[in-house]
């Protein structure tokens, strides 16, 4: 179990309030020390707890609830929530919004698992400001997710609710000015929306200004909680969690369970209640989205893409696309041949700015661009209403990946649709996720001849993109940072040197196997061979003219 995990193990409390829920979870949590053994020690304090301290080996049963028939009005909340939420059109109240609102304003820790785009936001937010607003004060709630664009789509909801109390949310993340954003944030905000390596960032660097923001919090909430546990940020939620009160109220929200969050519940003292939704069935996917996969040989797999895509703009006018890559490099690589092609696509990944991914997303919002090529970085909890297609170029690796990257679409009730690229290298990881999501894909025909008239060109496309990301020297700001992130841990310069010049070397040669192999591919189809350059779809450059492929 991660460190970050052991770290929210909750504690028990010698107080009066140490009252249980009704599930048998109770109102406040304390962190324990960081040497507790959770696979049971016998130290002093585990002898004077007694038996609070023994794990329950059991799988923990969440309370799961079929269909929930709740109003508004009859979860408590003040008459200022339930105008605003009339006046946002939000008629009736989800499952995981009608089981953990009662429980969060009882006092109740709360770990809640509900599909995506069922409103976990609101299931953590309302309540929150509705305590809020009986005795404000700055910082009452600081919520952490792992990406800049769920940041500030958390910042907009809580804004959009609490505006009429004068609510004061400030979203901290990367890309962004610091000064002004640590200005901003020692005014104590009411709510702190974070990434967790830039407030711990924060925190370390003033540790007497910022390390002090954060004592009086009431509502800690992560949000993708299994990713927030999963280890990959176990150094800096440790350093926020040493900013934080021992006695608060910890919310957990996330669209899977992972065995993290089911150890967090295993040993927690004080049993948070623990809400999962999966509706009807047990399929981890809505039954509103349609789910079908693509079969193509691994080097045409481009081809297969731009065909696909092409013809659902073509054919759906107004639809928008999503596709989903390996990685930040494939990503743009991608958008640079879809660009290339006279198509008008947006990327969003790591690599890119944040005001060019802030653009990209406002522009995709709005659908003045209708597909938007990404990492997984827009996998987790982006409301985007209204995606027609999600697009796997790529298979993940973990099923759950897939379930967050299919969630954007047939969000809140609607239809959707996803579509993913099996070459012959996947159909293991294709039989993982059905046998995760308990659905079946359907095959999706596609014309292979008609794909066959477009692969030189693709071919030749991506490999200018290819080359074009090498004279861009694309990555190196990230190496960059890893040289000084490495020397600031401790590391000799002239060993980070080393290191960062090993790296860049494999990148340089990656980029060459991957030109030289396109570059083959290319070589191999065209003797004898013409073949038409593709349209441009519509918002694409209509000028230009056709050309053909001759040898």
């Amino acid at each position: 179990m991660s460190n970050a995990c052991e770290d929210l193990i909750l504690e028990s409390s010698d107080e009066s309030d140490e009252e249980q829920c009704e599930d048998g979870s109770s109102a406040e949590e304390d962190v324990v020390e960081e040497d507790l053994n959770v696979e049971g020690s016998s130290s002093e304090e585990e002898d004077e707890e007694g038996v609070e301290l023994a794990i329950n080996h059991e799988t923990p049963q969440p309370v799961q609830v079929p269909e929930v028939n709740t109003t508004w009005e009859q979860l408590g909340l003040s008459r200022w929530l339930l105008d605003q939420l009339k006046e946002l059109n939000l008629k009736r109240p989800t499952p995981v919004q009608a089981c953990c609102i009662p429980k969060v304003m009882e006092g109740c820790d709360v770990l809640g698992c509900a599909k995506t785009g069922t409103g976990k936001t609101f299931a953590f937010g309302l309540p929150i400001l509705n305590e809020l607003a009986f005795d404000p004060y700055g910082v009452f709630a600081l919520v952490l997710t792992p990406t800049r664009e769920l940041a500030l789509q958390i910042q907009e909801q809580f804004a959009a609710i609490g505006k009429v109390i004068g609510l004061k949310c400030l979203a901290v993340i990367g890309g962004i000015e610091q000064i002004k954003q640590a200005s901003d944030l020692s005014k104590r905000p009411h709510v702190v929306v974070a990434t967790p390596g830039k407030l711990a960032d924060y925190i370390e660097t003033h540790q007497d200004s910022m390390g002090q923001l954060f004592r009086k919090i009431k509502y800690f909430v992560l949000d993708e909680a299994d990713r927030m546990l999963d280890g990959q940020y176990n150094e800096q939620l440790k350093v926020i969690f040493q900013s934080l009160p021992p006695k608060r109220q910890t919310l957990l929200f996330s669209a899977t369970i992972t065995s993290a969050i089911n150890k967090l519940h295993q040993v927690s003292v004080r049993k948070p209640y623990f809400f999962e939704d999966k509706g009807e069935g047990d399929e981890a996917t809505v039954e509103k989205l349609e789910q079908k996969y693509v079969l193509c040989p691994v080097n045409v797999k481009d081809a297969y893409l731009v065909y696909v895509v092409k013809n659902y703009c073509e054919k759906s006018p107004k639809s928008s696309v999503i596709v989903f890559a390996l990685n930040c490099r494939e990503c743009q690589a991608l958008a640079l041949m879809f660009t290339k092609l006279g198509f008008q696509v947006g990327s969003l990944h790591s690599q890119v700015s944040q005001k060019d991914r802030s653009s990209a997303l406002a522009r995709f919002r709005a659908r003045t661009l209708r597909v938007l090529i990404c990492t997984d970085v827009a996998a987790r909890g982006l409301d985007i209403p209204n995606i027609d297609l999600v697009v796997n170029h790529n298979v993940p690796d973990l099923p759950k990946t897939y379930i967050h990257r299919v969630g954007r679409s047939a969000r809140a009730g609607r239809y959707g649709a996803a579509l993913t690229f099996v070459t012959q290298y996947d159909i293991a990881l294709l039989k993982s996720i059905e046998k995760t999501t308990g659905k079946l894909m359907e095959e999706q025909k596609v014309n292979d001849k008609m794909v066959s008239r477009y692969v030189t060109q693709v071919l030749v496309t991506k490999r200018e993109a290819e080359l074009t990301l090498d004279q861009q020297k694309f990555g190196e700001k990230k190496l960059i940072q890893k040289r000084k992130e490495l020397i600031l841990s401790g590391m000799d310069p002239i060993e980070a040197d080393r290191i960062i010049e090993e790296k860049r070397k494999t990148i340089s040669d990656r980029g060459a196997k991957r030109a030289s192999k396109l570059q083959s591919q290319v070589e191999k189809r065209r003797p004898g061979m013409k073949r038409t350059l593709i349209e441009p779809v519509e918002g694409g450059d209509k000028n230009k003219k056709k050309k053909t492929f001759a040898r």
